[in-house]
């Protein structure tokens, strides 16, 4: 695809054969409604599905949010070295369950000396509800861990807390198509367009198209090669010198 714009995706859609957009039963994408209005043009029939690292990371993007405005207002600069908020910007966006001993007394810290208002501390807590969302096994499961997200986006006067519930309730039903579809995800092909990324990296641009193809097939597709193994070569003594 030439770009990533929603008359790009069209496009390319509507080169395919109807037979093959017959068979695509379920798409996963971005939460960007310009793809999901031009994936319904020749798609109407498949399911769609919000890919819920996408969903996440929206999350964490709440709390480096609410962190750079914390700190600006209560130190009247962006984060530097020994402020408390900075200092825990890495903690704040790692799972519940990873944190050690060490780890949860230094987020408190943190929290205690960085955050008066407890606006940091409830973003945090508004990314591990979202987490809780996709630990459900059920969609009723799911639907009763939205309304305790939603209950908690709107208990404080935290502007970007509320403003990724609203999101989240736009496309609450795309979320929730996540787990009708035995967990759609496009992981998978962002995995392979960041080696096709690191493929073009390394070999510093390609001039012929077709030999940059066939690395991608050859590195993509797992093609392990059987080098002969290296002869081991018989240890010697230093020679004596007169």
């Amino acid at each position: 695809m030439r770009d990533r714009t929603a008359k790009a995706v069209i496009a390319w859609l509507g080169e395919r054969a109807p037979e093959w957009l017959e068979r695509i039963g379920v798409v996963a994408l971005d939460a960007h409604r310009g793809y999901a209005n031009a994936v319904g043009v020749h798609l109407g029939h498949a399911t769609l599905v919000v890919d819920h690292f996408h969903i996440i990371q929206l999350a964490n993007r709440v709390i480096d949010d609410v962190r750079r405005r914390v700190q600006q207002h209560t130190t009247g600069h962006r984060g530097r070295a020994g402020d408390p908020l900075y200092g825990v910007r890495k903690l704040l966006l790692k799972a519940c369950e990873d944190l050690d001993t060490r780890g949860w007394h230094k987020l408190a810290r943190g929290l205690e000396r960085g955050d008066p208002d407890g606006e940091a501390a409830a973003a945090w807590q508004l990314k591990e509800l979202t987490r809780d969302l996709y630990r459900a096994s059920t969609v009723a499961g799911a639907r009763e861990a939205l309304e305790v997200f939603y209950a908690w986006a709107h208990s404080g006067n935290v502007p970007e807390m509320r403003r990724f519930a609203g999101t989240v309730q736009r496309w609450e039903d795309e979320m929730l198509a996540y787990f009708t579809t035995g967990g759609a995800s496009n992981g998978p092909t962002e995995a392979v367009n960041l080696s096709i990324k690191q493929i073009k990296r390394v070999g510093r641009g390609f001039r012929n198209f077709d030999n940059y193809r066939l690395r991608l097939l050859l590195h993509c597709g797992g093609c392990n090669w059987q080098h002969q193994p290296a002869a081991r070569l018989r240890a010697r003594g230093p020679r004596l010198v007169a």
